[in-house]
């Protein structure tokens, strides 16, 4: 437990743009125990969950388990899967989260996964209605850390009656954990306490976002995220939907990013990819590595 608390708690590592980065998440429920890649070691059909994985490749769509937080029995049958498919874009107007229910996942491979993930639903279930949806990563097989400390931070949220709970499978930052993403608009938060991560719920009930916990939005590329947590920082507000951004290489592991705030301001961000130093554990158990990181080098306004 101690390396857990040693990763989480005590690096000093910024958390900005480290997460990950996905324009839709397709998010199926699956009861039961999950192996270290869950899309083919649960109890989903190991072939559906390769074809789901090979289906969603390329198109901005990232397919991962969830499960209702509490004991998971190898026994446990998921007779009907809940199914939540959201749109993480958080730019004004452009994300959405939307609700099925599928009595085999197989069902899902019919659908036009380039579509989702350019954000056309195509009518697929009906609209969330409701408040934040907390997906907290707890997969130990992963990496026992995100169970250690995901699982009783879910346990806590649930408690609390604040929002909808899930345990999600692999959300990566795992040297943050525990780490959660929260929906409808896609920020990724990581080293949270039951306190913070109520904090969180709450600002993103009123259309916030929270940048002191924030590993940067799943619906912007990591030069993006980088870009709009300087943003946020430097002024920029903590509306969640409120900016625009538009990521532009320049050159080798550089790129200029351009920011818009709906009320007409904009900034111009440079953003070159370095590494973490010193070298440090990625997650519980593995080595001393030295990451890759998203670096602002100049923050103009427009």
């Amino acid at each position: 437990m101690s390396t857990c608390a040693t990763l989480s708690r005590e690096l000093s590592e910024p958390l900005a743009a480290t997460a990950a980065t996905a324009s839709t998440w397709l998010l199926v429920e699956q009861n039961g125990p999950w192996g270290a890649k869950a899309l083919g070691e649960s109890h989903l059909d190991p072939a559906v969950g390769r074809a789901l994985d090979a289906a969603a490749a390329g198109t901005g769509v990232r397919v991962a388990l969830i499960r209702r937080p509490g004991r998971h029995a190898d026994c446990l049958p998921t007779p009907r899967h809940e199914v939540i498919v959201a749109h993480t874009v958080p730019a004004p107007g452009r994300g959405w989260v939307r609700r099925h229910e599928v009595a085999d996942p197989a069902e899902l491979l019919a659908l036009d996964f380039t579509a989702l993930g350019g954000g056309d639903h195509g009518g697929l279930g009906a609209p969330h209605v409701g408040g934040p949806i907390a997906l907290v990563c707890t997969n130990g097989r992963r990496d026992r850390c995100c169970a250690l400390l995901g699982r009783p931070l879910a346990a806590d949220l649930v408690a609390a009656g604040h929002s909808e709970v899930w345990e999600v499978t692999h959300l990566g930052g795992h040297r943050f954990s525990p780490t959660m993403l929260v929906l409808p608009y896609g920020y990724a938060y990581g080293r949270l306490t039951a306190e913070t991560a109520k904090e969180v719920l709450a600002a993103t009930a009123s259309g916030h976002m929270v940048p002191e916990w924030s590993r940067g939005c799943s619906g912007w590329d990591r030069p993006g995220q980088a870009a709009d947590q300087a943003v946020r920082l430097a002024g920029g507000g903590t509306r969640a939907d409120a900016l625009t951004v538009d990521s532009r290489p320049d050159g080798a592991g550089r790129w200029r990013v351009e920011v818009r705030h709906e009320d007409g301001r904009a900034w111009e961000v440079e953003v070159a990819e370095g590494i973490s130093e010193p070298a440090r554990p990625e997650s519980c158990g593995k080595a001393a590595a030295t990451p890759s990181r998203m670096e602002v080098t100049a923050l103009r306004e427009l």
